[in-house]
């Protein structure tokens, strides 16, 4: 299977499904979060799919503009992590 077809991996799905569950908890829209986060909205779009990988500063730039600890973004990623098998 090409690598762009290629399944996105569990816990990159569980971090986007935190991210969009807390931006839908505050109201806002993927446009108002990309402004108040500073980052643009399709790579936001990306991330709440699971289809990037959010680097360290992205992650600290997402918490900041849903405005909570940016630990709250992998409250599910670890159970994710469980169900891969991959044991890093």
């Amino acid at each position: 299977m090409p690598k762009s077809q290629s399944l996105p991996d569990p816990r990159l799905v569980s971090l986007g499904m935190q991210i969009r569950r807390l931006r839908e908890e505050r109201g806002y829209s993927l446009e108002q979060l990309a402004e108040r986060s500073g980052l643009s909205f399709r790579g936001l779009i990306y991330i709440e799919h699971g289809r990037r990988n959010p680097g360290v500063l992205t992650i600290l730039s997402i918490a900041s503009g849903l405005n909570v600890a940016p630990a709250r973004l992998f409250e599910d990623v670890s159970q994710a992590h469980e169900g891969t098998g991959s044991g890093q």
